[in-house]
């Protein structure tokens, strides 16, 4: 259903209407009066497949934050158990199956970034953490198959998307990942149980699989819970949200740099730079229409962007440190002190390196092939100079002062190379 042009009275549910961020609801206007009445608890789950949050899931984050504006108090499902699962949806195979020790890692680098985005301060809002490893891991078998299992059917979970697509591909699905949804529909009766949790936030993908859970807690309880989901998120040029020559957008800076962040909402096309202040920035909405209206400059108001993106996640001064780094380079035709580093050992220029050893070295390509690609298209500039060799030994000699070397990939993506 469209809810572009849905009139509503609640603040936190025009606020999502008006950012974009509301895509379908089971039912909208009931919601709408329970938050009309009261404050209310709402929880999305991030499965913790890698050590980071990409720029993908910074829609849902965004969610979160606004909820706790509004009042409202969020549930952060980190889990811990159906990451051992591994959800199907938007998936061609079946994900890599990991260690326990590796998903508690994942869930702890993952913390982080929350604890920076989402105000942790407010006791009536802050955000309540669960894993849902901790009732997951205790379900006895044949309990859960008579007790949960018994209020789902074949016949409609093979109409979901996540199952139907793997079919129709003819790509294997296992009966792990077929199990996937009802697990996450037992995570929000657990929720809604334990927690007084009535509403499951999740992108759109996530559709079926919240319905089920609003089903089940109605079969098991005879309680009134309710989904919601967000847009996906598509850009004007077609692309994938976060996608970059070096791969995913992480949000733990030691994956990826607050500079390389910054850059990466720098660049965002002209026709998404609006949608993505409303999205990304915790901006009035009135204020982003009257900063839009005033300035003519897209390049401006695209600083504008990365400056404040950047700031929400690593802070103000690692903003303002990346706008500097990027004035600095572009500018100036140097390089800037923040600028992605690359470290090499003196003794190994001794003997030169290659230059294409030294560019698939993960921080700039993650191959040699990539690399020579980049080299024969005269993408490739040392200390500003087009590279044209790409058996080239880069040596001591190639160093300004003996000390740094820049690498530059195109006109955007600077490198520094510094000897330790």
């Amino acid at each position: 259903m469209d809810y572009t042009n849905c009139s509503m009275k609640n603040d936190f549910l025009l606020e999502m209407q008006s950012r974009g961020y509301l895509n379908q609801c089971t039912d909208l206007d009931k919601l709408e009066s329970i938050c009309n009445k009261q404050t209310i608890t709402a929880y999305i789950g991030f499965d913790c497949t890698a050590g980071s949050l990409h720029v993908g899931s910074l829609l849902q984050i965004m969610v979160l934050k606004l909820m706790q504006k509004h009042g409202h108090q969020p549930i952060v499902l980190l889990g811990g158990g159906t990451t051992l699962i591994g959800d199907p949806s938007g998936k061609d195979a079946t994900r890599k199956i990991l260690e326990k020790k590796e998903i508690k890692k994942n869930i702890k680098n993952i913390k982080k970034v929350f604890n920076k985005i989402l105000d942790t301060s407010n006791k009536k809002t802050k955000p309540i953490y669960v894993d849902n490893y901790d009732w997951l891991a205790k379900l006895n078998y044949i309990e859960f198959l008579r007790n949960v299992g018994s209020h789902f059917t074949i016949n409609k979970m093979l109409t979901f998307d996540s199952v139907k697509l793997r079919l129709e591909r003819e790509q294997s699905l296992s009966y792990m990942e077929f199990n996937y949804m009802i697990l996450q529909a037992y995570d929000f009766y657990q929720l809604f149980k334990n927690k007084k949790c009535i509403l499951q936030i999740g992108g759109s993908d996530q559709w079926g699989n919240i319905v089920n859970g609003v089903e089940l807690i109605r079969r098991m309880l005879q309680k009134e819970s309710f989904g919601l989901t967000t847009p996906l998120i598509t850009l004007a040029s077609g692309a994938k949200m976060g996608k970059t020559e070096k791969g995913a957008v992480w949000l733990n800076e030691e994956l990826f740099s607050s500079y390389d962040y910054w850059q990466f909402w720098r660049n965002t096309d002209d026709r998404d730079v609006e949608k993505f202040l409303n999205y990304f920035t915790d901006i009035e909405i009135e204020k982003i229409k009257k900063i839009i209206n005033a300035e003519k400059d897209i390049n401006k108001l695209k600083i504008f962007l990365a400056n404040q993106a950047t700031k929400l996640l690593h802070g103000n001064t690692a903003s303002k440190r990346a706008e500097q780094t990027a004035k600095e380079t572009f500018s100036a035709g140097g390089y800037g002190k923040n600028l992605p580093e690359i470290k090499i050992k003196k003794n190994v220029l001794d003997k030169g390196i290659n230059i294409l050893d030294l560019l698939s070295q993960k921080i700039i390509f993650s191959s040699k092939s990539e690399a020579r690609r980049a080299i024969k298209s005269n993408a490739i500039k040392l200390n500003n100079k087009v590279l044209t060799e790409e058996n080239k030994l880069v040596t001591l000699n190639d160093f300004e002062n003996k000390i740094v070397l820049k690498i530059s990939f195109g006109k955007k993506k600077h490198y520094i190379v510094k000897i330790i």
